[in-house]
């Protein structure tokens, strides 16, 4: 177990009957000059990341680790597990083991298994064997704070709770983008909106850093060239023009449904096929060997 879990009160002790609180988890973060949350993103460079930030970093992983990482990783690290509303996928999937072998340090913390819904499951920290195991029970944190029809992704909700949980440490941002990608998909069951638009308010506040540099914000140089027109006014002006351009891309979106809709019908048509297909190759071999 790393000395800084040691020397502080120790969020792993006692998990199995139930959840951490703030003040067990505090001493853990403070520990460390800076917590660098890592997201299963392409955006992410694993090895850049490592030499732009101290010695004294505190990497938080997410699940499926393999996403970022290519080969055992050996400095501090938190692997954070979602509960889920049918149990933490590694589980499910038997993955559990796979994850936490990229983890042979001995300055592997262990596990915090994240529950930001009340829809989702408790797991037990028996569930991952001997490995360290924390609770962190948000389930009622976002109630009044993210959209009801969606849940917050893990990464937004460990940003958030991070940035209220008063450790007055750099808390950076890898890889956050929630842009889908060629290998790994972003699921819509997040407000991924929403959560960029809090993450660029907790950005600008100075609540969060991101690992690499926001370009200078586009609108900055018409403030300042034309002094006499108000951050509001660039913002209200800015919302009108993104909601015109996207009700044209859904008339647009809608044309093209329309267009392909005899290809789908076709397609429907000929999924239909399949079963009376199999019915027919059946016979003809009960047919073929009977005689």
């Amino acid at each position: 177990m790393n000395t800084a879990v040691e020397a502080a009160a120790n969020p792993f002790v006692g998990s199995t009957a139930g959840f951490a609180t703030k003040d067990d988890w505090r001493p853990l973060f403070a520990s460390y000059s800076v917590i660098v949350l890592v997201a299963n993103s392409d955006e992410v460079d694993i090895d850049a990341l490592c030499a732009s930030l101290p010695a004294d970093t505190l990497f938080v992983f997410f699940n499926k680790v393999y996403k970022v990482l290519d080969r055992p990783f050996h400095g501090n690290a938190l692997l954070v597990i979602r509960s889920g509303t049918g149990g933490p996928n590694i589980l499910t999937r038997g993955s559990a083991d796979h994850v936490v072998g990229y983890f042979p340090s001995a300055r592997f913390l262990g596990i915090m298994c994240v529950r930001a819904s009340p829809v989702e499951k408790v797991t037990p920290a028996t569930a991952f064997g001997s490995v360290p195991t924390g609770h962190l029970d948000l389930a009622e944190y976002f109630v009044d704070l993210y959209p009801s029809d969606h849940l917050p992704s893990s990464g937004f909700a460990l940003a958030v709770w991070l940035c209220e949980l008063d450790i007055d440490r750099r808390i950076v941002l890898a890889g956050f983008s929630a842009k889908r990608s060629q290998r790994w998909k972003i699921f819509d069951v997040h407000d991924w909106t929403f959560e960029q638009v809090v993450q660029r308010l907790l950005l600008q506040s100075g609540r969060l850093s991101i690992a690499n540099a926001l370009t200078p914000h586009s609108y900055a140089a018409v403030t300042k060239r034309f002094p006499d027109i108000s951050a509001a006014d660039i913002s209200l002006a800015a919302a009108a023009i993104l909601s015109e351009r996207l009700e044209n891309v859904n008339e647009e979106i809608d044309k093209l449904v329309s267009a392909t809709s005899l290809n789908r019908s076709v397609e429907k048509f000929i999924r239909g096929l399949k079963p009376i297909e199999t019915f027919l190759r059946r016979l003809r071999r009960r047919t073929s060997t009977k005689s």
